[in-house]
């Protein structure tokens, strides 16, 4: 069941149609199976215009106990169906938490909880991310991310914690048996890397 979360405070006294437009507008996180992992979606503000929604907002984050801090924000252009990135994460002192949405097309995002101390020690979570739903992903430290798309010219949007660091960046194999992750059937573009991560022992 999602949570509603009230609107971020604009706190500048605006006038009070600038007041009714904001108002209401905030964000529903429904947590995942994997604790502290969040589908996160946005309340729309509709009219004859369109509509009007927020994305991302400080206040309700820290409300729900989720990472603020934004360091770097990144694009993934991916011009065919069934490309797959993953699965990535950064090695400390460079974890990193994501918040992920799908800006142009439709993709197949997956988590995969690798915390050696959580309950859902190496359980994965899958979500379709679209342009049409604007569903986002917040996935914590200690996850890594991987997705694989299902239209043609899809655009992955990126919120990052932490910047990235290459000599951290480290990856675990997207068919590990250790994991099982399910993954939409089709044809799949993999970069050789992804292909490559060595079994997983830990």
């Amino acid at each position: 069941m999602g949570r509603r979360s009230g609107a971020c405070p604009d706190g500048l006294g605006r006038r009070a149609r600038l007041l009714e437009i904001h108002a209401g507008n905030g964000l529903v996180f429904t947590e995942t199976v994997l604790k502290g992992a969040f589908v996160i979606e946005p309340e729309k503000h509709e009219d004859f215009r369109g509509f009007f929604a927020r994305t991302f907002c400080a206040d309700e984050f820290a409300r729900h106990n989720l990472e603020t801090a934004v360091a770097q924000t990144s694009i993934s252009y991916n011009p065919s169906k069934g490309t797959l990135r993953g699965m990535h994460y950064q090695a400390p002192p460079f974890e990193e938490t994501k918040l992920v949405r799908c800006t142009m097309g439709a993709i197949h995002d997956v988590i995969l909880d690798l915390r050696t101390d959580s309950p859902t020690f190496k359980r994965s979570f899958g979500v379709e991310l679209s342009a049409q739903n604007r569903k986002a992903l917040y996935i914590p430290r200690g996850f890594a991310h991987g997705f694989q798309t299902l239209e043609d010219n899809s655009e992955v949007l990126y919120q990052m914690s932490v910047p990235y660091s290459a000599k951290q960046a480290r990856g675990v194999r997207w068919d590990d048996p250790a994991f099982g992750i399910a993954w939409p059937d089709g044809a799949r573009i993999i970069h050789e890397r992804d292909r490559s991560y060595p079994d997983f022992r830990g």
